[in-house]
This record gives C-alpha cells, sequence and structure tokens, in this order.
C-alpha cells in the first residue's frame, strides 16, 4: 500500500536550495516498491531563508550587477576623458634640457677676398680708423696683435681655407609654454568630449533597463515554476489519494486488478512530473541570482504569486499604440545623441579653415666650451615671449572631404533613425498584441479550471460511491491540470510582454534619489 510519509520539512539541498516540501511514497513488496525522496525546491517556510520582492531584487541587482558596475565605469571613464580634453585650454608648461658634443666644426667660408689674413681682411675698415684714432692721441696701436688674439695666436688661413666656428661641448636648459587664445577647432572639440560623455550616461541607464527587464523576466520564471510545481504535487497527492480509496475498494473486492494497477501507474506517472518541476525552480532561482548578483548557494524565494498581477492587465491593455511615446527610448535617445555629435563633427571639420592664435614663451640658459670645468663655464641667458597665428591655405582638400565624411554619416544616421523607428513601432505592437491575447486565454483558462475543478470535484465523489470509473477520474484530472497550468503560462506571457514593451518605452524605475520605483512602470 502507498502511503504519503511526509508533507513538509527543510533541509539544505545539495546545492544551496531549501526543501519546499518532502514526499516519499512507499510500496509494498507485494505490490509496486516504489519511493519518491526529498524534493528540492525554495519556497519558505524557513527562518534562515531570504524572502525577496520584486523591488527588493531590483535594488540589489542595480548596486550588484556586473553589467551595471562596467556602465557606471564607462561613465567615469568618460568624464576622466572629458576633463582630458579641457586641458588644451591652459598653458602648456614643460622643461628641457640638452646636451650636444661637437665631432666636427662648422666651417664659415667668405668670398670676394684676394687673400692675406681673413680676419685683417673683415676688420681692415675698422683696424684704419681705430689707427687713426690711436696716431691722434699718441697711443701706440699693433692691428697684427689683435689679430692674432682673436684667432687664438694662429694664422685664421685663406678666405679658401674657410673658418671654424662653435665649440667642442654645447650645454643648454630652459622653459617653454605656450597657450592657445583663439581656436574655433578646439573650442568646438570640447563640446564633442561632452556629448560623449552624455552618451555613456544613456548608455548606462539602456544596461540598467535591460538588467531591469532580465530580472522581471527571471523573478517571473521562479513564480511559474513554483506554480507548476504546485499543480503537479497536487496531482500527485490526488493520485495518492485516489490509489488509497482504489486500494480499499480493491480489498473490499469493488475494484478490480485493472483498476488497481492504473491507480498504481498515475502514482508512478506523477513523480517524474514533480521532480521536473522541483528541477525547474531550483534552475529559475539559480538565474534569478545570477541576475541580481548574489551567490548561487545562498537561500533565496521569491514573494507573491502570479495572481498577485492579475488585477491590472485589464487596465494596461486598454492603452492604444497612440497614447505611446518612444521619447524614453534608449535606441532613439542614443540615435539623437549620436546626430547631435555628428553635427558638432561637422562644424569641427569645418573649423580647421579659420585662423588660430596662440602665445609662446621662452626661457632658456646656454653655455659653450672646450672642457669640462664646470665652475668655469659662463651661461648665458635667453628669452622671448610672442604671438604665433596659423592661417590655413592649402591641406589637400582634407578638410573638405572631412566634412562630406561626416555629412555622409549624417544621412546613415537618418535611415538608421527611420528603421530604427519602424522596427520599434513594431515592437510595440507585438506586445500590445501579445498582452491582449494573453489577457484573453487568462479569462478562457480561469474559466476553464472553475469548470474543471467542479468536474473533478464530481468524478471523485462519482468513483468513491462506485458510480464513474478510474478513467473517468484520470480524465477529469488530466483538464484540471491542463486548466491551472494554462492560467499560469497566460499570466506568465502577459508579464513578459509587458515587461519587454517598458523597456521599449524606456520607463525608468528611478527615482530622483536613485530608488526603485516600481509606480513608473507601464499602466501606473
Amino acid at each position: 500500500m502507498f502511503c504519503l510519509l511526509a508533507a513538509a520539512g527543510l533541509v539544505t539541498a545539495a546545492g544551496g536550495a531549501k526543501l519546499y516540501a518532502q514526499y516519499a511514497v512507499v510500496a509494498p513488496a507485494e505490490s509496486m516498491a516504489r519511493t519518491l525522496p526529498e524534493l528540492d525546491t525554495t519556497a519558505v517556510t524557513g527562518a534562515d531563508t531570504l524572502v525577496l520582492s520584486l523591488e527588493d531584487c531590483l535594488k540589489i541587482a542595480l548596486s550588484e550587477n556586473i553589467s551595471v558596475k562596467i556602465a557606471d565605469q564607462e561613465i567615469t571613464r568618460n568624464e576622466y576623458a572629458k576633463k582630458g580634453s579641457y586641458a588644451a585650454l591652459f598653458p602648456q608648461v614643460s622643461l628641457s634640457g640638452s646636451y650636444q658634443r661637437t665631432i666636427k666644426k662648422q666651417v664659415m667660408y667668405m668670398d670676394g677676398m684676394s687673400g692675406g689674413s681673413m680676419f685683417g681682411s673683415i676688420f681692415e675698415p675698422i683696424f684704419a680708423v681705430l689707427g687713426q684714432m690711436a696716431a691722434a692721441s699718441g697711443v701706440p696701436f699693433d692691428p697684427q696683435a689683435i689679430i692674432d688674439a682673436m684667432s687664438g695666436g694662429q694664422d685664421a688661413g685663406s678666405a679658401s681655407d674657410g673658418i671654424e666656428v662653435g665649440r667642442l661641448n654645447t650645454y643648454s636648459a630652459g622653459l617653454t609654454a605656450s597657450m592657445p587664445l583663439i581656436n574655433f577647432q578646439l573650442w568646438e572639440s570640447l563640446k564633442l568630449s561632452g556629448a560623449q560623455v552624455e552618451l555613456a550616461v544613456e548608455q548606462a541607464r539602456e544596461s540598467r533597463l535591460a538588467m531591469v527587464s532580465n530580472v522581471k523576466q527571471a523573478y517571473y520564471g521562479v513564480l511559474l515554476a513554483k506554480e507548476a510545481f504546485d499543480v503537479y504535487k497536487t496531482v500527485y497527492e490526488n493520485a495518492v489519494e485516489n490509489f488509497e480509496q482504489t486500494e480499499r475498494r480493491h480489498n473490499a473486492q469493488k475494484a478490480s486488478d485493472l483498476e488497481m494497477a492504473r491507480a498504481q501507474a498515475n502514482v508512478a506517472s506523477a513523480i517524474p512530473n514533480v521532480y521536473t518541476a522541483e528541477n525547474n525552480v531550483i534552475l529559475a532561482l539559480w538565474q534569478l541570482k545570477a541576475l541580481i548578483g548574489i551567490d548561487l548557494d545562498s537561500n533565496i524565494d521569491v514573494a507573491g504569486r502570479l495572481t498577485d498581477y492579475t488585477d491590472t492587465m485589464l487596465g494596461d491593455v486598454a492603452r492604444s499604440e497612440d497614447d505611446l511615446s518612444l521619447d524614453g527610448n534608449t535606441q532613439m535617445r542614443q540615435l539623437a545623441l549620436q546626430a547631435d555629435m555628428l553635427a558638432a563633427s561637422v562644424r569641427t571639420q569645418k573649423y580647421a579653415n579659420l585662423p588660430s592664435l596662440a602665445v609662446a614663451f621662452s626661457y632658456s640658459y646656454m653655455a659653450m666650451t672646450n672642457d669640462f670645468k664646470f665652475s668655469e663655464y659662463k651661461w648665458t641667458p635667453y628669452s622671448y615671449v610672442g604671438l604665433q597665428l596659423n592661417i590655413p591655405i592649402f591641406t589637400g582638400l582634407k578638410n573638405y572631404n572631412a566634412v562630406r565624411q561626416a555629412r555622409v554619416q549624417q544621412s546613415e544616421l537618418d535611415l538608421q533613425k527611420v528603421n530604427a523607428e519602424r522596427q520599434l513601432r513594431i515592437g510595440i505592437r507585438q506586445s500590445l498584441q501579445t498582452m491582449e491575447t494573453n489577457m484573453k486565454s487568462y479569462a478562457s483558462a480561469q474559466t476553464a479550471v472553475d469548470l474543471a475543478q467542479k468536474a473533478y470535484d464530481i468524478s471523485s465523489k462519482s468513483y468513491q460511491v462506485g458510480r464513474s470509473t478510474l478513467t473517468d477520474l484520470n480524465d477529469a484530472q488530466l483538464v484540471l491540470t491542463q486548466a491551472r497550468l494554462g492560467v499560469s503560462q497566460a499570466i506568465y506571457n502577459y508579464l513578459g510582454a509587458k515587461t519587454s514593451l517598458e523597456q521599449l518605452l524606456g520607463y525608468d524605475f528611478l527615482d530622483d534619489e536613485g530608488n526603485v520605483d516600481l509606480e513608473g512602470s507601464y499602466g501606473k
């Protein structure tokens, strides 16, 4: 005889989940020796199981979801890039130093000289004036001594030999600074950097909307799995109860061996469905845990039932497509931002043809020697400040072609916007149609459940008094099971279509303070 050994209790499952119920079916040796072990699911009857509402799941996901964290870091990265681009407006200051060792000195040649000392030829007019002044004042004057001192005591050679200039060691160190005063292309590029940050913010919003949609789908998936488990558990319990009735009738010789075998088969066939439903609950919870970013071994369960969402179904589908706007759609908003960026890019390319003005400053020291006696070096300062004006005249049509390229990109983006809006409108219609269809399916399935439950109750009582067969009872049970599953499936499909619609419309689920606010969803 089959008997129900256990109907409740909690133990820790191998995967960290909690047991929703424990059912063991035992068959005597003379019938079917069959056992249904403990069933691992995650309903909340244990004190150490965390029960999460949909709002709780979204709050956790907004802080722990990997995609959201990556999107937030992308915003930070673009903000740093924007700040870095503004550095071009400030003075660019740098220090520099150099050392140069001359291997072979440069030689300077002077044409138009007939010979003799080059220094003598060069300074001959000066020496003539100085000689006249010395004679008038009675001061001795020796031009050759001056020439020897200038040439290092050696003959500097003829004009054809040339003059070596410079020294072996050259040191220089200095500070330079520059800053743009007028640069239209630079100013416009800074606006482009700001638009990049706005695009990153919108992309982060897209990640959040996708995350919210995925979490809600996973949450509803857990509810559906639990509803299916309850249905198959009820089927199993009914099969056990019917078997016990059949066994009593069989012992009283009021039921045939065929009915007894059918009752045993009903119990045995109900067991795999319970196992499958149990496994679906565990898998659905794992998916939810992964999305919200918590440990897969943590013990959680979701609150509520699918039927809790049926109150607003009629009001949701009452809205028409004309009442819905794509202003909040993240894809359309990103395309609009990209259009602004392309417009700024066109202006930037045009401004490349305009003059630019910058101020420059330099201050440096230089020393030239033939030895390494640093303490005796004579450092000579050199500095300047000035304006640098740049007027583009011809760049090989580079700027002209860059402008044309940006305008082609604008045309492509306009076509993308038209196509994107068309596809989004199709998506909205599909979601609304799916919602309306499943609302009708829910109403029909709910009626079917009421009628099937009534038919099963009548068949069960009739079977107890022997006025109907076990086959009639099984048929009634099958119709009831299908009707109950149909109700849950209709609600789940409706909620899935509604979630997709909310993502298409770009409904935000955060208030001004960043808290989850489900009142902003579709139909609210």
